[in-house]
């Protein structure tokens, strides 16, 4: 053997064999990167819907002057703090996935704070192998990526009509300028 010659071995790591468990309402375990957007945007879909029907429902079940006129404010507030806990429990998840305490989790409610620390959720790889917190999670999954690329989606949806909708309502203006006014004929 030539002793310099550059050294062989296997510099890529080894896949983990053994996945940790998911669980939306547990602050253990770990929650990478794409499934914690996918389930943030897919929670909050659900609360924001769950709460236009129960608070619909409620109010029209109630109405405006029936004693009961602060249900639908009551359900809404629920609702929210629902969310809101579930949301705490996504953040502690993905703290533990790059092994972070989740203590840090507080900061996704201080004003400012917290769009830095968003960025930072999403920003940070997850560890490789298995950390203090457990096995790292499963795969995602084909719903998993879908769910992630929702927001994107309607951002840039939103762009596009932005520019898109003034262009046109140009555009249809000028054409109505343009065209021949149609006048009867007078004989």
């Amino acid at each position: 053997p030539n002793p310099y010659q550059s050294p062989r071995s296997a510099i890529t790591p080894a896949a983990p064999t053994q996945f940790g468990e998911i669980n939306l309402f547990s602050a253990r375990g770990r929650l990478g990167r794409v499934r914690y957007i996918g389930y943030s945007v897919g929670i909050g879909f659900l609360v924001n819907v769950i709460a236009a029907v129960a608070g619909g429902l409620v109010a029209f079940l109630a109405g405006d002057r029936a004693p009961g006129h602060w249900l639908p404010g009551s359900v809404m507030v629920v609702l929210a703090l629902a969310g809101l806990t579930v949301y705490i429990l996504l953040v502690i998840q993905r703290l533990h996935d790059f092994d972070a305490s989740g203590w840090w989790s507080v900061l996704a409610i201080v004003p400012l704070a917290n769009l830095v620390f968003y960025l930072v959720l999403l920003i940070m790889p997850g560890a490789q192998g298995p950390n203090r917190f457990g096995n790292p999670p499963p795969p995602n999954t084909l719903g998993v990526i879908l769910l992630a690329l929702v927001l994107p989606l309607i951002g840039i949806i939103g762009i596009i009509a932005a520019i898109a909708i003034p262009a046109y309502r140009d555009y249809v203006e000028r054409a109505q300028e343009a065209a021949p006014s149609s006048t009867p004929l007078q004989q």
